[in-house]
């Protein structure tokens, strides 16, 4: 009864444990989550506010698909003031997070057999959705000892005639690095005289940390700005995950356009009312609350990875972004789902496991989360792995 199509897509294993978890916790179970990819604070006020105001000016009607005039302005806005680029309305699409925006990106550019080159670790949405759409996911390994990321050597091995595109995160998620304008200029120079686009997924721009600059893909070069499609969104930096908001510009006025046509035929329009409250999110009028909330999950990462470091057998290099540890325990077992499904079951610790992210031998923990969590959670892991290790 089912299509081939749909039998090869693989469920989300970060939502998987993350719901797995809260099973437990309903169930009675004390239960600790270092799973959930969202912040642990509020939406700020001002965003709740633009929509209850939206609401009750009667702003409940279908708007354009890409988004109201209004909102792509301010999308274009944000553009330009914090990452120095400039885009016209036609060349931004909102959608309902960043998922919304990938998945119409692939089936828009992919044909049967095209390449995307991927590097390890990744977001483990990146080769289902590549998948789902046709094409092949060229994996490129990282680790820690190279930071988790690439070198123009492995972006210039991995290229053939099939491939379309290059997918980057910075920050990671989920080893929180972070590329800098000049480890970007290395991969643009190998990219010059190709066809190959890059899909800059830019969602945890706000949240970087030790002073370290974030410079979006695109504001690199001339040929980057031409070659670089942007995702984004507010479901981190504002603390809006619910209200299912992100937005991709492109200098491809045209790849917009069938975007813009496949999404009439899909969900159309997002929620007007979330449009009403991203403007406000994206005007600047929360940047000093989103500062607040970088600082502080700046101390956590600083207390947690000092206390993970100190737990045999694992390790742990200080994230310059985000808000995940990607531990290392290979000190322990180069078995991440065992491990993690274990200590899930001993311990009530929910972590997901390395493999699900393309990288055997570690695992991700989430610091998104208040402290007195995070000590007890990492207490928990360190007398799990005394007890079976």
């Amino acid at each position: 009864m089912l299509s081939k199509r749909i039998q090869t897509l693989s469920s989300s294993m970060t939502i998987a444990i993350t719901t797995l978890a809260l099973e437990l916790k309903a169930e009675g179970k004390d239960i600790l989550s270092f799973s959930p990819g969202e912040p642990d604070f509020d939406t700020p006020q001002a965003i709740k506010e633009s929509a209850k105001k939206a609401i009750d000016n009667g702003q409940t009607r279908y708007t354009a698909v890409p988004g109201t005039p209004e909102l792509l302005k301010a999308v274009a806005g944000k553009l330009k003031r914090d990452n120095n680029l400039e885009y016209s309305t036609k060349q931004i699409q909102t959608n309902n997070g960043a998922k919304h925006s990938l998945f119409n990106l692939f089936q828009a550019l992919i044909d049967e057999g095209d390449e995307v080159i991927i590097p390890a670790p990744y977001w483990v949405t990146y080769p289902e959705v590549v998948k789902y759409s046709g094409g092949k996911s060229v994996i490129i390994e990282t680790d820690d000892t190279t930071g988790f990321k690439i070198t123009p050597e492995q972006l210039k091995e991995a290229i053939t005639e099939k491939t379309k595109a290059l997918v980057l995160t910075t920050p990671s998620n989920p080893t929180g690095a972070v590329y800098s304008k000049e480890e970007l200029e290395g991969l643009a120079e190998v990219l010059k005289g190709t066809a190959v686009l890059v899909i800059s997924d830019e969602m945890y721009e706000k949240l970087v940390y030790d002073g370290v600059k974030f410079t979006a893909t695109a504001s690199v070069s001339d040929d980057m700005f031409q070659r670089t499609i942007t995702v984004n969104g507010l479901s981190k930096s504002a603390a809006m995950t619910g209200w299912r908001f992100g937005y991709l510009a492109t200098a491809h006025t045209e790849l917009v356009a069938v975007m813009n046509k496949l999404q009439s035929q899909s969900t159309s329009n997002i929620s007007s009312i979330t449009q009403a409250a991203a403007i406000t999110g994206l005007d600047g009028t929360i940047d000093a609350e989103v500062e607040e909330m970088r600082v502080e999950f700046e101390a956590r990462r600083d207390e947690a990875v000092e206390l993970v470091n100190k737990v045999d057998g694992l390790s742990v290099a200080k994230p310059d972004g985000a808000f995940y540890l990607f531990i290392n325990i290979k000190g322990v077992t180069n078995d991440s789902m065992e491990f993690a499904k274990r200590l899930l079951e001993d311990e009530g610790v929910a972590i997901i496991p390395g493999i699900g992210f393309g990288s055997e031998g570690y695992i991700r923990f989430s610091f998104a989360t208040n402290i007195e969590n995070i000590r007890e959670g990492i207490k928990r892991i360190e007398r799990f792995i005394k007890a079976n290790y």
